[in-house]
């Protein structure tokens, strides 16, 4: 399980500079590539640019707590089928849920997932104000919102099993 201080750590490593993001999604890239694909892949006209940059912002996030948790040197490479199926396993949950607040459609994945606390930092950052790249506040739409919880939940589900 990953906790709250590690992900605060790995939070502070990027705002602190101490680790070079773009070196970072570099080295994601590179060892994840079917998730970086996923990330970036068929989301045209889904997201905004600072929506994407977010969602690949907070991916990292947690594929950096996830390894910094992990006891193994690097993790295994995710496939394209693990993927497919932590995805269409979180729309079907999404989808199942009859709220329609966001925050209360939530509530199944936290029935359901040993990861409170990644799923926590997913739907604070999702839910409160976020800084693009110049430091300028923006908040994720409400359209951006269940596709960009599901795909971080995907990457949260498939990370975490392997």
């Amino acid at each position: 399980m990953i906790t709250e201080a590690i992900i605060d750590k790995v939070l502070e490593k990027f705002e602190s500079q101490a680790v070079d993001y773009e070196e970072a999604v570099r080295a994601f890239a590179n060892r994840q590539p079917a998730i970086f694909s996923y990330l970036i892949g068929d989301n045209e006209g889904t997201f905004s640019q600072d929506e994407e940059d977010f969602l690949l912002y907070l991916a990292l996030a947690i594929y950096t707590s996830v390894e910094d948790a992990s006891e193994e040197e690097d993790l295994p490479g995710i496939g394209e089928e693990e993927i497919t199926e932590a995805d269409e396993a979180n729309w079907s949950l999404m989808e199942s849920s009859k709220a329609t607040d966001f925050q209360k459609r939530l509530d199944i994945f936290y029935e359901t997932s040993p990861e409170e606390d990644l799923m926590a930092f997913v739907e604070d950052a999702l839910t409160g104000e976020a800084e693009n790249e110049e430091g300028e506040a923006f908040s994720i739409t409400p359209e951006g919102r269940e596709p960009m919880f599901v795909a971080l939940k995907t990457v949260i589900d498939v990370l975490t099993a392997a």
